[in-house]
């Protein structure tokens, strides 16, 4: 099986711990990581080479001779070491440009245990594709000297408003495990048109998959894996605001439940669909806020709530 990871912190185990030793984080950024299957590549280079295409040969060699390129016991990779198959590899990614999101995260929260920040529209939250620098996670790495920083959920880039980071590697999994038992409590705030015809609060309940492009998801006949309660807090002329509290996190739960009924959040560029989508707008962000999130906190048993203090536009 051959898997790749560009999050920072995605790996888990003894093979990540011994990374983490052997390749520091680099100006926020920890090491992205590569499984090699059982192949017959005659290096370890070559397997490279072949498998990011965008990369050149070249690039990997430089990246070697720095030292930036190691296996999971902390070994360097060297341009000629003989392919093995079953092993991890790791290395730093590197983006020849990065244009600066224009937008600041605001730290409403830090102790010991957890960071918490407001992400604005158009920021994502860990390293992935076109982002390294401009993610909340590096940001905040750079910015509070904390290494082993990790978001123990996500929310959409396009999407503003509370992320919640663990500070400990230890404590991580106790945090990441309220959202696997659904043992938190969150609030979203939307703006979309208002409704006509349709009794709230309702509760939506569907089957979500991936749709083509991969980055879309859709509803399908089903035994429901999402539910999202949607109410409306206030209507004003053609447009109203609405309260969703979702219980599953399904990726664009949100949004495809709000477009399903009829009533896509404003400025979303991806539901309804379209066959070319949209590039973004910072003047037209999606009006779409993760407000509030509660649980009891597992580490020190206190209850824990916190609010965004940003504002949805409408």
């Amino acid at each position: 099986m051959l898997w790749t990871s560009d999050r920072v912190g995605a790996a888990s185990g003894a093979g990540a711990t011994s990374v983490l030793h052997g390749l520091p984080t680099r100006n926020g950024v920890g090491p992205s990581c590569v499984g090699l299957p059982a192949g017959n590549w005659a290096s370890i280079t070559d397997f490279l080479v072949e498998r990011f295409p965008a990369i050149t040969r070249d690039v990997w060699l430089g990246r070697m001779t720095q030292g930036l390129v190691k296996d999971e016991f902390g070994c360097k990779v060297t341009p000629d070491r003989p392919y093995r198959g079953h092993i991890r590899i790791y290395y730093y990614r590197d983006l020849p440009f990065e244009a600066r999101i224009p937008f600041d995260e605001t730290i409403l929260y830090q102790d010991e245990h957890l960071v918490v920040a407001d992400k604005p529209h158009f920021l994502p939250v860990t390293p992935s594709g076109h982002y390294l620098q401009e993610t909340l996670l590096v940001r905040l790495k750079n910015r509070l000297g904390l290494d082993d920083l990790v978001p123990i959920h996500r929310i959409d880039r396009e999407t503003a408003g509370l992320v919640v980071f663990s500070v400990k590697p230890a404590e991580r999994d106790a945090y990441q495990g309220l959202f696997r038992r659904h043992e938190v409590t969150k609030h979203y705030e939307a703006i979309a048109a208002a409704p006509v015809g349709m009794d709230f609060p309702l509760v939506r309940k569907s089957r979500i998959v991936e749709d083509e492009p991969f980055f879309r998801q859709r509803e399908v006949p089903g035994t429901p894996n999402s539910e999202t309660h949607i109410d409306v807090i206030a209507v004003s002329g053609g447009t109203a605001r609405y309260a969703l509290s979702p219980v599953t996190g399904k990726k664009h739960q949100l949004r495809v439940h709000m477009n399903a009924l009829g009533l896509p959040i404003a400025n979303d560029r991806m539901y309804p669909p379209v066959p070319d989508t949209p590039a973004d707008d910072f003047a037209a962000p999606l009006q779409l806020l993760a407000k509030s999130i509660a649980f009891v906190d597992p580490v020190t048993a206190q209850t824990r709530r916190f609010t965004s203090c940003l504002q949805l536009r409408g």
